[in-house]
């Protein structure tokens, strides 16, 4: 069979699922007593091993086939959780992912895998388990089932009634087969669906532990033909031959039956298996008729999306022409098709961003598991709460926020949250609390990182920028304390005492200010020596298709993003003020600051209205600035172009887009702009 097909969604489910397991190992740890979180954990693992030894990765199937073992114990209580084996199971984990990412990256997931699996044979044989273990257990070959008890031929015999027909069958695995147990497991998946094992030789539980040879037989009660069944089950790689018997029940067998057991269970017993098992046909039945009209879910390449999204891009940029030419044209018909069409394409353009939403869950996720070990490291106490993880961004976003996410975690736990008996000195907990907090705001995701730890030094923060020439001890003397804060996002700059692996090795925030900024978002701090600090990321909901205010400055036209605009003004001149050599307004109550475009962007002069000034208020932040333009043209949606790499530092742009006309307009970048 083939499996490359199926590759993508093998890697994505067993992500899933690691993911789960992940999550709920941290669960287990703080209810160590909860058997229903080891069951999840078990069935993950249970899944994992199968869909891996269907897909021939017989390393990764053989580790979790070991894990699973153990977590068999545990949630039959032969076994109780605790940390010693939480870390081995964590680290079982952690070489499933390893892998897994192997053939995510074209591997072939193979890896020695030798100390954990022993360390995980150590746990499940630390129980007196030893007549378990025993080779008299081992069930040879050839061995089938010889007879049925009273209750499973009464089962048969009324099955057969109802039209059902009673099958044994004897399956043999190939010599070579390494993993057994997943064979299997995979067998008895297909048995399921097709009706109900009422026995098996040997029993399930010694043949998910793999005391066989080479054959078993398992007695099915179904509506399947013998050769349905026999096709069905050869097509499980690694099996020799399958042979299909039909069961016949001996009539003295079933007079004894009903003489030695009370009709009535009998029946009762026989009619629940039977309602079982029709309830079985009923469902697939069921599910044949609703698949046509029941929600599907379909994994889709990212690429894929990508080119839908510039096809449609290119949409945009016809629309707006289209829509400029029926403007002109004032034809009733032409305007009419025009509008409809930009309506439809307006809700295309929802459904298309939508598509390519995630939450930022995904990269949340893997983020309480990273907590646990740097506190384990650190010899530190860590509670990580996180708000807001249901908060969508678009996926090229949430590719490339991770890493910074990561930085930023590490810098808390590192720098930010003290030791234990630091804290209790403090007058504050042992254990030191992380917030990760997304939300939206606008066309805005907020990101946010907040500890209760030590907060930041703004004598350490200074002396290390004077040291380093950041800044001048004329300048350093007028900031502000979140000014001061703010150059720890310098290049290569760093306030810890000593370089360690958790924090970066020296490696400085500047990182994370750069590949967030390169994403269209920026990110600030504020702290409270001794309290703790907050790191803020702003980020653009989507790249692409941006909504903005269309200026004219002179004959130039300029695009400024609809999501950093609070209100647009025209003012009288005489109505601006001057204040430490600024020119200044008063919006409603605050002194705000004037940006005059055509200066900044060095637009030839013209004769000006010497009476009226038309401003564009725009925030960034708690700040405040009001852009001076010569007249306002409209909203519009536009594609954001990138300028290119010979154009990538020109101050306060931040892309272009071709309008209707045809004109490229310049995307103004506010943030830039305010101080």
């Amino acid at each position: 069979m083939e499996m490359n097909q199926y590759l993508e969604v093998f890697i994505e489910e067993s992500k899933e699922h690691l993911q789960a397991c992940n999550e709920k190992l941290l669960e287990l740890e703080k209810n160590p007593t909860d058997l229903s979180i080891v069951n999840d954990i078990f069935r993950s693992a249970h899944t994992l091993k199968g869909m891996s030894a269907t897909m021939g990765y017989e390393d990764l199937a053989s580790l979790t086939h070991q894990m699973e073992n153990v977590l068999d114990a545990i949630r039959n209580e032969k076994l109780s959780v605790s940390a010693e084996i939480l870390d081995v199971v964590f680290a079982s984990v952690d070489d499933l992912e390893e892998m897994v990412f192997s053939i995510a990256e074209g591997g072939d997931g193979k890896k020695d895998v030798s100390k954990v699996v022993e360390m995980l044979k150590k746990i499940e044989n630390g129980e007196a388990v030893a007549e378990e273990s025993s080779p008299s257990n081992e069930v040879t070959l050839s061995q089938s089932i010889q007879d049925y008890d009273d209750y499973e031929n009464a089962v048969i015999q009324q099955s057969k009634e109802q039209g059902f027909s009673a099958f044994e069958l004897t399956i043999t695995l190939r010599e070579d087969c390494l993993l057994k147990a997943a064979r299997v497991f995979m067998v008895f998946e297909i048995l399921e669906q097709a009706g109900e094992v009422i026995k098996s030789v040997p029993s399930v539980d010694q043949l998910e532990e793999e005391k066989f040879d080479h054959q078993f037989t398992v007695a099915i009660v179904t509506k399947d033909s013998s050769e349905d069944i026999q096709n069905k089950v050869m097509k499980v790689s690694e099996i020799d031959s399958v042979n299909v018997q039909p069961i016949v029940v001996a009539e003295k067998n079933m007079k004894q039956a009903h003489e030695e057991t009370s009709q009535q269970e009998l029946t009762v017993a026989e009619e629940e298996v039977v309602k079982h098992v029709q309830a079985k046909e009923q469902v697939k039945t069921a599910t044949k008729q609703v698949a046509a009209t029941s929600t599907k879910t379909i994994r889709v390449n990212i690429e894929r999306l990508d080119i839908l999204m510039n096809l449609f891009e290119e949409l945009v940029i016809d629309r707006g022409r289209l829509e400029q030419i029926s403007k002109d044209l004032n034809n009733n018909e032409l305007n009419e098709t025009v509008e409809r069409m930009s309506r439809i394409s307006g809700d295309l353009q929802n459904i298309i961003l939508n598509m390519r939403m995630v939450p930022v869950e995904t990269v949340f996720n893997r983020f309480p598991r990273m907590i646990r070990q740097l506190a384990k490291d650190l010899n530190k106490k860590i509670n990580l709460e996180i708000i807001g993880a249901e908060t969508e961004l678009d996926r090229t976003v949430i590719d490339e926020i991770g890493d910074p996410l990561v930085h930023l975690l590490r810098n808390a736990i590192d720098h930010g949250v003290e030791m234990p008996d630091v804290r209790v000195k403090n007058g504050k907990s042992e254990e030191g609390n992380v917030v990760l907090r997304a939300y939206h705001s606008g066309n805005h995701v907020f990101i946010e990182i907040e500890d209760d730890g030590a907060g930041i030094s703004r004598d350490r923060v200074l002396k290390k920028a004077l040291d380093r020439g950041v800044v001048t001890e004329q300048v350093a003397s007028t900031l502000t304390d979140k000014q001061v804060y703010e150059l720890i996002f310098s290049s290569g700059f760093s306030t810890a005492d000593q370089i360690s692996d958790i924090s970066g090795r020296g490696v400085g925030l500047d990182v994370v200010k750069s590949t967030i900024e390169s994403l269209g978002g920026t990110v600030s701090v504020d702290a409270q020596e001794g309290k703790g600090s907050l790191f803020s990321i702003q980020l653009p909901l989507t790249l692409s298709i941006i909504s903005v205010m269309l200026v004219e400055l002179r004959k130039e036209k300029y695009a400024i993003p609809l999501s950093s605009i609070i209100e647009t003004a025209v003012i009288k001149k005489d109505e601006i003020l001057q204040a430490h050599n600024q020119k200044v307004i008063d919006f409603r109550g605050k002194i705000v600051p004037l940006v005059f475009l055509s200066e900044i962007f060095e637009v030839p002069e013209e004769s000006e209205n010497e009476d009226f000034v038309s401003l564009i208020i725009v925030r960034k932040g708690d700040k405040m600035a009001a852009l001076v333009v010569d007249s306002f043209i409209g909203q519009q949606e536009i594609v954001l172009k990138s300028l290119g790499n010979y154009l990538n530092s020109v101050f306060a742009i931040s892309g272009a887009t071709i309008l209707g006309d045809g004109q490229v307009a310049l995307i103004v970048d506010c943030n830039s702009l305010i101080k």
